[in-house]
């Protein structure tokens, strides 16, 4: 499970925080599964929970979530060269709008403005005067913000941007764009949905459940002008990230995969609506040891 992949990590510190892998150690642990493993894609994947396919022992399949504009420029050549297939999970508002998902806009707001204090809607007031309490008011926001979706998860960020004097601006896109989500899919890649707005589904209400399955699915399928058949679900904050009722819904929306965040591996007869993935770690050894654990069935 990856995110972001750039040269310099650190130059993204203030907005994608610690979801970012150097280009260097990204392209030796893609080496390393191309040399030591097998790799799959989801639909190999799909087939192999169905019992339709037996894939070679030790396989790993590569997904990323969100959708940056690395992942094609930096992530997508290492992986061809390497001959290693992955699946891209985006969220449809932000390449949309070439906007940063909210968890970054919260966390460029509350880690670089220079406003000592935040007053929270019911009228808490926090400081902001060390890492540890902007690191507080942050995930507060966060538990708050994930549960929001479409229009006024918008004004819950945008409110806060402004009330921060902290509003992230580029003159990059950080998203990818449709012409190289496209281009994704040229190159045997997958792209799937991450919903609209990227909020915690296992705590949106039914109706906005519905518009982040059924439009996210709808819009890429007439942007790229194909199925799209796999789904990832958001784990912004809150525990859970899904829930039965999450399930059904993927399912009514005709999704034939979800991945989870809980960690561990695909076994035959999962349910491909509830797949597990493994955290990739920052160096080649901590990647090959979650890797064999996981394997061994042992918890990483």
């Amino acid at each position: 499970m990856y995110h972001s992949v750039m040269d310099d990590p650190l130059q993204a510190a203030s907005t994608l925080g610690g979801i970012v892998h150097s280009t260097k150690v990204f392209r030796e642990q893609m080496e390393l599964i191309a040399r030591d493993y097998n790799t799959l894609t989801l639909a190999d994947v799909l087939l192999f929970v169905q019992g339709e396919k037996e894939p070679p022992t030790r396989s790993v399949a590569i997904t990323f979530d969100d959708g940056y504009a690395d992942n094609f420029e930096v992530a997508m050549p290492v992986l061809d060269q390497t001959g290693v297939p992955a699946a891209f999970y985006v969220v449809v508002d932000c390449v949309e709008n070439a906007r940063l998902p909210w968890p970054a806009r919260l966390r460029y707001a509350f880690y670089t403005t220079k406003k000592s204090t935040w007053a929270e809607s019911n009228g808490t007031l926090w400081p902001l005067k060390s890492f540890e309490q902007r690191d507080g008011a942050f995930l507060k926001a966060c538990d708050d913000c994930c549960q929001l979706a479409g229009a006024r998860q918008e004004q819950f960020v945008s409110g806060i941007e402004r009330d921060l004097d902290a509003e992230f601006r580029s003159a990059e896109n950080p998203m990818m764009t449709w012409d190289q989500l496209c281009g994704l899919t040229r190159r045997g890649h997958i792209v799937g949905s991450h919903t609209m707005t990227h909020p915690n589904m296992a705590y949106v209400p039914d109706a906005d459940l519905q518009i982040e399955f059924a439009e996210s699915k709808r819009s890429l399928e007439e942007r790229l002008n194909s199925p799209i058949d796999h789904f990832s679900y958001p784990c912004p904050a809150l525990s859970p990230h899904w829930r039965d009722r999450t399930v059904e819904a993927s399912a009514q929306a005709k999704y034939r995969t979800a991945v989870t965040t809980n960690g561990g591996p695909v076994r035959r007869n999962h349910n491909p609506l509830r797949l597990r993935r493994v955290r990739p770690t920052k160096d080649i050894e901590g990647l090959r040891w979650n890797l064999e654990c996981t394997f061994l069935g042992r918890s990483v």
